[in-house]
This record gives C-alpha cells, sequence and structure tokens, in this order.
C-alpha cells in the first residue's frame, strides 16, 4: 500500500501558498502511479474560511482517494462543509475511513483557539472503541495534526500535542496499529511513538528549520516536500520523500 502525505497548505487566498499547493498536486496528478490514497494532516487553510475551503476542495481534487483531518488554523465548521460535504458543525471531527490496504482512523487533535494540541477525553474513548471493533488482521494508521513528542523543533515543540501518555496507553492495547501519521511541524521527521513508527509529513506552505542549521525560526524559501509511505506486505512501513520545485 502506498500512501502520498502532504500536510499544511495554510491556503490563504493568497498567490504564495496557491502557487505551492498547486506545485504539489500537480506533481501528484502527473504521477503515472498509482498510489491508494493521499493524506492531508491538517492546516489546509490558514484561517478557515469557505473560500478557503473551496479552494482546498478544488486543488485536491484528485485521481486517488483523499483523506482530510483538522489542524490549529482550520475551523470545524466550515472544515465540515467545505471538504466532507457536511453540517456545519463544531463538534470534533474524528473519522473512520477503510481502504482495500488498511484503515484510517483520523482523529481530531485541535483546541479550537489555541495553536497546540490534545486529544480529548471524547476522542481518546471513541479511538480505543474504534480500534477494538476492527479486525486484527487489517493494518491500521492512526493519524491526527499534532506530533504528541517533542521533535527538537522550539517554534513547534511550545504547541505540540499534549497528555501523549494517555494515546500511548490505548495504541500499546491495540496491536493492529502500524504507524502514527501527523502533521503540524512543517518539517519531515520520523520517530517512535508507543512503539510504532512516527512520521510527520512535511509542511507544504513553509519549513521549520532545525536550529542548528542557521535559517529562519520559519523558512518560506525552501520548497515543499511530499512523503510517500508504502506499507509492505510484512507490515514494514519504509517512507520516501521527494521535494517538489
Amino acid at each position: 500500500m502506498t500512501i502520498a502525505h502532504i500536510s499544511d497548505l495554510h491556503l490563504d487566498g493568497g498567490p504564495r501558498a496557491t502557487e505551492r499547493a498547486s506545485r504539489v498536486t500537480s506533481f501528484l496528478r502527473s504521477m503515472p502511479g498509482p498510489v491508494d490514497v493521499v493524506l492531508a494532516t491538517g492546516d489546509i487553510a490558514d484561517h478557515g474560511t469557505a473560500d478557503e475551503y473551496n479552494e482546498a476542495a478544488a486543488l485536491l481534487e484528485l485521481p486517488y482517494p483523499v483523506l482530510t483531518l483538522p489542524g490549529n488554523h482550520d475551523r470545524r465548521a466550515e472544515f465540515r462543509k467545505g471538504l466532507l460535504g457536511e453540517a456545519a458543525t463544531d463538534e470534533e471531527i474524528n473519522r473512520v475511513v477503510r481502504t482495500d490496504g488498511a484503515v484510517f482512523v483520523l482523529c481530531d487533535s485541535t483546541i479550537p483557539g489555541q495553536d497546540d494540541g490534545f486529544l480529548t477525553d471524547h476522542t481518546l474513548q471513541w479511538l480505543d472503541s474504534t480500534l477494538a471493533e476492527l479486525a486484527d488482521g487489517v493494518p491500521v494508521f492512526v493519524c491526527f495534526h499534532h506530533p504528541p513528542v517533542v521533535l527538537h523543533l522550539p517554534y513547534v515543540d511550545r504547541i505540540k500535542q499534549s497528555g501523549e501518555e494517555r494515546l500511548a496507553a490505548v495504541l500499546e492495547r491495540h496491536p493492529q496499529v502500524v504507524a502514527v501519521l501527523c502533521g503540524h511541524s512543517h518539517t519531515a521527521a520520523a520517530t517512535t511513538f508507543a512503539g510504532r513508527p512516527l512520521v510527520v509529513g512535511p509542511g507544504i506552505a513553509s519549513t521549520v528549520p532545525l536550529p542548528l542549521e542557521g535559517r529562519p525560526e520559519v523558512d518560506y524559501d525552501l520548497p515543499p516536500l511530499i512523503a510517500f509511505h508504502i506499507l509492505d506486505d510484512e507490515r514494514r512501513l519504509v517512507t520516501h520523500y521527494r521535494v517538489i520545485v
């Protein structure tokens, strides 16, 4: 199974964000493929307006299934209406998407009005019960916006997902979870969490470099990237990163 993972488009109605996102989606359209699914891990819009989601919906009209989840810049009501075709409500956006090769459990880690993340008790209970109901033989990806780990990026670590020990306790009960996929940090990163791979999708709108690189805290000049995750027959996850110039 192959997943094209993008994140943090921050569409704001301006030409810069549109051009960078269009560059990425044009690359995805032009590939001979196939990929099984495109995953966009949040901050699709920059201000959460209807116009931004209308633009996002057009850009994300791809020849593959596209899965989206909210980030801290998104607004639940407009996200639901513009990207999911649902009634505009402010309830947490938690969804399960079944594909031929895997199940994606998409969790809402946002806190309305804040930049940091947290999985509420309601979301964690939903995640636990959802995983318990899934067949053991089907691989599962758990996805959300905020990384639940320190990435040694001061700009991002201040607004990471807190309460991560609660999430780890849930994942440890469910061995069918093969990886955790997230965004938010505007950088390509990989580590482990609760004994599974945790892979951060690189940002499209900008990049947050490591302090040791001597670049701006948020770098708007580096090009966008795509992560391609390949889950093989042995349930080993291999990730490739592609720079989109």
